[in-house]
């Protein structure tokens, strides 16, 4: 039997078939398509210009290390004229984060950026191994999320870049469409499949990875012989976005277009005015000066329950009750340094003003 010929060059062999179209090609096309199809996003979105400062949000596993080579690729192909940087941040999860971080720093040798690593414990005065000790591994993913979302911020505030841009890729952004619905938050489907957001007090950050499938970014990782850091977090087994993640690989195998389909869904997905108008306004938080919906943001919240030992404080109503029981917070509590995403600007960039973790 003669060997497939590559649907797209009909010169070389055929070496894969595309999750995502079916088609079957060879690995320099499989290579081109795919950072071609990156490149468009970006164009398309309109994400970058000349001179921005970019940080990666690099955690050394296989999405953000494809994202970080795709990255220098394209800029240097297409001279989108960046500086880019490696940021990463530490949770502190002894046995996953601490190997991880070793990829990192090989890929800071190997894609020639500087790299900032930015730690829990010095940020918050928590690691994920010391708040899990202390609350078990029920909602555990809700305070590391809320904390690195964050930790992102200010790590890119030091570094004072303009952007940060993640390793989201289609399937993650799909699941958060279905994790929204079956909570029936439908006020968040809109945001949620949005390629670029950026509040007032938070830096821009987007997902050049919104139209990739995630087996495509394996199989480029996989056939570059990327230097990825490949375990999965020890506390995320429990996560109710596994729920969400094995519905999808159910509808995946039916229909491949289903990641597609539902990212498409929540773009056009309209709220109407009267339930915008019930949803919190965005203030600044009283203690660290972060976005917040309320007088402390989450990541206040959720610290201040640590520290008080109320572990569902900012996750339950009934925790929120038990907080407020006990007063106001006493003058010794931890809180997080001060951040402030100022209007003006100093050489062209975003003018921020973040103390510095002691």
């Amino acid at each position: 039997m003669a060997p497939r010929i590559c649907a797209l060059c009909h010169t070389s062999k055929a070496m894969l078939r595309r999750p995502k179209t079916g088609q079957q090609i060879c690995r320099d096309c499989f290579f081109f398509v795919f950072e071609t199809e990156v490149h468009n996003t970006i164009t398309e979105a309109k994400l970058f210009k000349p001179g921005d400062r970019v940080a990666i949000g690099a955690s050394g596993g296989k999405d953000s290390t494809v994202l970080a080579h795709v990255m220098k690729t394209l800029n240097e192909r297409y001279r989108y004229g960046l500086d880019l940087f490696l940021l990463s941040i530490d949770e502190g999860i002894t046995g996953y984060r601490d190997d991880s971080l070793e990829t990192v720093k090989r890929n800071q040798q190997q894609y020639d950026m500087p790299l900032k690593i930015l730690s829990y414990d010095e940020l918050y005065g928590w690691t994920m191994d010391a708040i899990v000790a202390k609350i078990g591994k029920k909602n555990n993913c809700t305070f590391c999320g809320v904390f690195r979302r964050q930790a992102l911020d200010r790590g890119a505030a030091m570094l004072n870049v303009d952007h940060i841009v993640t390793g989201h890729n289609a399937d993650d952004i799909a699941e958060t469409v279905l994790m929204n619905i079956m909570r029936g938050d439908i006020s968040r489907l809109g945001r949620c499949t949005c390629i670029c957001t950026e509040g007032e007090d938070t830096i821009k950050r987007s997902k050049p990875f919104k139209y990739a499938y995630e087996k495509e970014i394996v199989m480029y990782a996989y056939f570059k012989k990327l230097d990825y850091f490949s375990t999965e977090c020890i506390y995320s087994p429990d996560a109710y976005r596994g729920h969400a993640r094995a519905f999808l690989k159910d509808l995946e195998a039916a229909r491949p277009s289903a990641i597609i389909d539902i990212i498409h869904s929540g773009e056009a997905w309209a709220v109407k005015e009267e339930v915008k108008a019930n949803q919190n306004a965005q203030q600044t938080c009283k203690r660290c000066g972060y976005m917040a919906s309320n007088e402390l943001c989450k990541a206040c919240t959720l610290l201040e329950g640590l520290e008080r030992g109320i572990a569902d404080a900012g996750i339950t109503e009934r925790g929120m009750k038990k907080l407020e029981a006990q007063g106001p917070a006493p003058d010794n509590l931890r809180t997080i340094p001060f951040f402030r995403l100022a209007s003006h600007q100093q050489n062209g960039h975003p003018a921020i003003e973040v103390e510095a973790p002691t």
